[in-house]
């Protein structure tokens, strides 16, 4: 398990103490879930915080086949914010595996859905400015506009969400609405 976890710092020396302490807290991670890809432990440490309270700062990614899980957490110790981040991402695979066990309702895993020749390469145009100074690349799994909604709520992501619509057979993207609700934008090519 631990050759999956990846441990990234900034602001911060990960020494070998801290390093031992987070393999420690997410090594237990594998009882709960089993087709584990990848956790990846973001750590940060902001001296100019207005909060001291909020100081370190811990994320924590888990990626496995057909689910993404964040969870983030401030603290004024590092190991209150590791802490708190795993208690909290604990809960949210308590979450996801009960709604993971009740299914798709057709009888298929969403990582069974996946099309085998789907291209996962995205080819952008580079311009002079605005500069893009980051890219990002995900594999888009079919679900509905409810698994979306929660993969939203699971992943953390307030504001957008791109999916692969099943019902539609289409790239959407969820945001949620400044009255607690959510839009679905269907891009279509002109």
């Amino acid at each position: 398990m631990e050759d999956k976890i990846a441990i990234y710092g900034k602001n911060i020396e990960i020494s070998d103490r801290i390093h031992d302490y987070v393999i420690q807290k997410i090594g237990k991670v594998d009882r709960f879930l089993q087709d584990i890809d990848e956790i990846r432990v973001d750590l940060s440490h902001m001296k100019n915080a207005r909060n001291a309270a909020d100081r370190y700062s811990s994320q924590i990614t888990i990626r496995g086949k057909g689910y993404i899980l964040r969870t983030e957490e401030k603290a004024d110790d590092l190991s209150a914010a590791v802490d708190s981040s795993m208690d909290k991402m604990t809960r949210q695979i308590e979450r996801f595996k009960g709604k993971r066990a009740r299914g798709r309702g057709d009888g298929t895993a969403v990582h069974q859905t996946i099309p085998a020749e789907m291209d996962h390469s995205i080819d952008l145009e580079k311009e002079e400015a605005p500069r893009i100074t980051r890219h990002k690349k995900f594999a888009v799994l079919p679900m509905s506009e409810m698994e979306a909604i929660e993969q939203m709520q699971l992943t953390a992501h307030d504001d957008f969400f791109v999916f692969y619509n099943a019902d539609t057979a289409a790239i959407n993207i969820l945001y949620k609405r400044s009255d607690d609700t959510y839009g679905v934008i269907e891009p279509e090519i002109a």
